[in-house]
């Protein structure tokens, strides 16, 4: 149960680093940190002491296997989490190019 309260915690820092920070930098970094605590708690879903992987050969009995779902959504969400954090940067490096700064209220001042 504990580590699933550290998986909340984890997201809650997150969670403020994209509300409270100004840097849009800061912004990307928790975002990513609320990606990762997202994608532990799926894992943790899936978890089973003393489990076994989801591999069946004949004549097996399926005795406390690890749920293999949760991976494989964990394992398509990290690829889509990478693409979409590369699209974040390459748009703060717009932004960067354009304005000269990271700072989202001197951007939201700037205009044009």
């Amino acid at each position: 149960m504990s580590i699933y309260i550290l998986c909340l915690v984890l997201f809650c820092i997150g969670l403020y680093c994209v509300l409270r920070k100004r840097n849009i930098i800061k912004i990307i970094i928790g975002l990513g940190i609320v990606e990762y605590a997202v994608n532990l708690f799926f894992v943790l879903i899936g978890y089973q002491r003393y489990g076994r992987a989801p591999i069946l050969a004949k004549e097996q009995k399926i005795l406390n296997m690890v749920d293999p779902l949760p991976q494989a959504l964990v394992l398509t969400a990290i690829v889509i989490g990478l693409a979409v954090t590369v699209f974040m940067v390459a748009i703060a490096i717009r932004l960067y190019e354009k304005y000269g700064t990271f700072d989202i209220t001197k951007i939201k001042r700037l205009k044009g």
